[in-house]
């Protein structure tokens, strides 16, 4: 099995995504719900990982999400 969209089913993402983070609930003390909710558009089959993956690294590097 792959992790490509093509490669795989809705479920097959979702749990792919449930297997990397741990907790897909968010119902742990200090779990970031967020984290879940940025791979949202590869359970659902618009982007894949990589892609995002490479967007939160550019938004980190650059600081643009940072305090002002």
């Amino acid at each position: 099995m792959g992790i490509l969209i093509q490669e795989t089913t809705r479920e097959e993402r979702e749990q792919i995504v449930a297997d990397s983070i741990g907790n897909i609930d968010a119902t742990c003390d200090g779990c970031a719900s967020g984290i879940i909710e940025m791979y949202q558009d590869y359970i659902e089959g618009k982007r894949e990982l990589r892609e995002i993956n490479m967007e939160f690294n550019a938004r980190y590097v650059s600081g643009s999400q940072g305090p002002q």
